[in-house]
């Protein structure tokens, strides 16, 4: 079958899957997931036409990874999103296994899509594998075809990389040149990215490895993403292997940023050393794009490789995590919520100046899909804190702890349901003797932004459908300063309708 033909095939696939679905409770209403099956990176983040296009590596056949091709969505405003068909599906010799991640770019009135093309060599997924650097482009954003040139790279570097893991490519334009950024590692597995240019997007060459791992940095660096921020050079990364350090890097795979000194003319990225982007469970993958605001906003998988996955159940897997509007204003490094999240608010709750004494409730402050932003005054207490998703009957909740003896916060999900378990835990000091925490709650997913971004955790969590209750706590007494709390509205259009009547179309 040529491409057409299997992007056809995969929407009566997804089509079919969905008359077969008559449970999602675990759903989020205003976070992307696929309409049905499996999905993981998001790919080719990007505005075209007035519009934002998010793409997302999708298995539609199955709640499981398999053959990878690129899933699709996009919005007018980044918070209200439409399913369209899958944009890419493998069909040539050079993808056959898999239309791996990438990534977009506007040129000459069309949208290009770079991706990595996979194929299997052998049994070993590891080490049996050829990877190479495709294009696909389109006039309208709706259908691609893949370039008659591909693939437009189809080695890794002689010297300094692996010959099979070469893959995940972030393209960008700057003056007189396209770039692109590829994740890599070396022979000796250290993780490492890799930069190229080109001036007309076909013909690449190969500027130098821009930067690589030693120490704790991991075997191999996938989904670079390279960008300025605030007058800042700034590495997004997501490295595989690296090994806990304190209350960091406990998590199967990391995403990472890292602020250094670039030399595009050299293609050389110095730094120091990377932090974590989020600080939770489940945030892999991230890839960025500039709004036509000029912000630059960031999107990761809302989940992790290997976890368990309960909404299996309910034929669907994965979803992504909020945008998140980056910044390094002063070299403070923030990540907050997109402000404009705010236009999915029903009637706002709001509380002031409570004394809590062990743990109370807010009338009105309880649900499975809602914003919460709460001021906590600690006053004596040495834990404080609240839980959410609650369930007093049965003790199911998702906790949230801070000690303000270490200035440590802890995100605890050992009783949240079904799933995964496990606790998270990272530093947070209070300002001016203040917590200030913006969670957002949507069925099975939980976001903790704090102290105005200077953190952010994550996790997915699987509730029973009557644990909806928040509950604030301290062992001694506490002051909530401030807690506001909105229903949020869906924002993500219905799957099945907008998916027969693009495939109508074709």
């Amino acid at each position: 079958m040529n491409h057409q033909q299997r992007i056809n095939e995969a929407v009566k696939g997804v089509t079919s899957i969905q008359k077969k679905n008559n449970k999602e409770y675990w759903r989020p209403a205003f976070h992307i997931t696929a309409p049905v099956s499996w999905m993981n990176d998001p790919n080719g983040f990007s505005m075209f036409k007035d519009e934002y296009h998010l793409f997302y590596q999708y298995h539609p056949y199955s709640p499981e990874w398999d053959n990878m091709h690129w899933g699709h969505v996009k919005s007018p405003d980044l918070v209200h999103w439409q399913h369209l068909p899958p944009a890419l599906a493998p069909s040539e010799p050079y993808d056959i296994d898999g239309c791996f991640s990438g990534s977009a770019v506007e040129a000459d009135g069309q949208l290009v899509l770079m991706y990595t093309g996979n194929v299997w060599t052998g049994p070993d997924p590891d080490e049996d594998l050829k990877q190479v650097q495709c294009l696909a482009t389109s006039t309208d954003g709706l259908r691609f075809e893949k370039s008659f040139h591909n693939p437009v790279i189809s080695e890794a570097p002689e010297e300094g990389a692996h010959p099979n893991h070469f893959r995940d490519p972030k393209v960008w334009r700057e003056d007189d040149y396209y770039y692109a950024v590829l994740g890599s590692r070396t022979e000796d597995n250290i993780g490492q990215a890799l930069l190229y240019r080109s001036e007309n997007l076909l013909e690449w060459e190969f500027m130098n490895i821009l930067a690589a791992g030693r120490g704790n940095m991991g075997y191999m660096w996938e989904c670079p993403d390279l960008f300025r921020l605030d007058g800042f050079d700034v590495l997004v990364m997501s490295p595989q292997g690296v090994l806990p350090e304190g209350d960091r890097y406990h998590n199967l795979h990391q995403a990472v940023f890292a602020v250094g000194d670039l030399d595009i003319e050299e293609g050389t990225f110095d730094f120091d050393v990377f932090h974590p982007l989020d600080h939770g469970f489940d945030f892999y993958a991230p890839q960025t794009t500039l709004d036509r605001f000029g912000r630059r906003i960031v999107i990761g998988w809302f989940a992790m490789w290997e976890s368990d996955m309960p909404e299996k159940e309910e034929l669907w897997a994965g979803a992504m995590s909020l945008p998140r509007v980056l910044s390094c204003a002063a070299g403070q490094w923030k990540s907050r919520p997109l402000p404009e999240m705010a236009d999915l608010r029903g009637e706002e709750v709001k509380h002031r100046g409570v004394i809590v004494e062990n743990e109370g409730q807010m009338e009105g402050v309880e649900g499975k899909c809602l914003e919460l932003q709460v001021v906590i005054d600690p006053l004596k207490a040495e834990q404080c804190g609240l839980d959410l998703l609650a369930n007093e009957s049965t003790g199911e909740k998702t906790k949230l702890v801070y000690n303000t003896r270490e200035q440590k916060i802890t995100l605890d999900r050992e009783k949240s349901g079904w799933g995964p378990g496990g606790t998270r835990t990272t530093d947070v000091s209070l300002k001016n003797g203040l917590l200030y925490l913006h969670i957002f709650i949507d069925h099975s997913t939980v976001e903790v932004f704090m102290q105005d971004g200077e953190k952010v955790m994550s996790a997915r969590v699987y509730p029973a459908e009557a644990s909806t209750g928040v509950r604030f706590f301290g062992d001694r007494a506490i002051e909530l300063v401030e807690v506001r709390k909105w229903e949020l509205s869906k924002s993500i259009s219905t799957a099945a309708v907008d998916m027969q009547l693009l495939s109508k179309n074709e």
